[in-house]
């Protein structure tokens, strides 16, 4: 499973004030960490509401890649922000993150299939997030056709069933499980699927608590990649042991420190 980390994102109050001040050392001190704690690849987020955002988008991705070649996904909302962290990447590439509304796949496709850049799609579109798994899955389709419209093969996607808070939508979890299931059935071989995992918790207690069972139970679903906190030991645990159970990996006596 592709791990990634989410903890280079201005929403952190530490990340944020880094960002702001321009404070390389601490950007690639916590890259670095990331990269410790097993990060596969690196979510970069400048965080929302930001005028200068172009600009700190391509100072973040320079900064980064400095010290890590790993991939890094590029997320924001934001047009004009993608394309400055976009240009500035010259690491493997993700675009986080199209929806199924049309103006936002005419302006992220051109750009991916430019930049040889993969892509996470998240099943929403102007109307938000919907209520079951089929229109998750029938939203899923949409880009995937859209995709290849700009000659971007379904390999090159990862669909996002959109984890929802636990605290204000108790009944998602098991719709974006079912999701996940009709996810591999759009396409053989089935596409790739990813999670901001710790949406789940967002606002409730026992966060690591949820955020863990929650993996586990994505992982017997076929989650193929997850935004995660790397700095959680007994998370990345699962992972290691997920994916020993999956026949992912080779089982060894010591597979925690291999």
């Amino acid at each position: 499973m592709l791990v990634i980390s989410e903890r280079i994102n201005g929403l952190f109050a530490a990340v944020g004030r880094a960002i702001d001040a321009r404070d390389e050392k601490f950007i690639q001190q916590h890259t670095v960490q990331q990269m410790e704690c097993g990060a596969q690849a690196l979510d970069l987020n400048v965080g929302p509401g930001r005028d200068d955002g172009p600009a700190a988008m391509d100072w973040l991705v320079r900064t980064v890649q400095e010290v890590s070649d790993l991939p890094l996904c590029i997320d924001t909302p934001g047009i004009k922000t993608m394309t400055a962290g976009v240009k500035a990447c010259r690491n493997k590439l993700i675009i986080n993150s199209t929806t199924a509304e049309m103006k936002k796949m005419q302006a992220l496709f051109p750009l991916a299939r430019e930049h040889d850049a993969d892509v996470i799609c998240l099943t929403m579109d102007e109307r938000g997030v919907p209520n079951d798994a089929e229109s998750r899955a029938e939203m899923a389709m949409l880009m995937m056709t859209t995709a290849m419209e700009y000659e971007i093969m379904p390999d090159r996607l990862m669909l996002d069933p959109l984890v929802m808070p636990m605290k204000a939508a108790q009944d998602q979890a098991m719709k974006v499980i079912k999701a996940m299931h009709l996810f591999q059935t759009l396409n053989d071989p089935a596409p790739r699927t990813v999670v901001g995992l710790s949406n789940v918790s967002n606002g409730g207690k026992e966060r690591s608590l949820l955020n863990r069972t929650f993996l586990a139970m994505l992982m017997g679903a076929g989650l193929d990649a997850a935004i995660v906190d790397v700095q959680d030991a007994e998370l990345m645990a699962i992972i290691k042991a997920g994916e020993l159970l999956k026949s992912e990996k080779l089982y060894c006596d010591d597979f925690l420190r291999a």
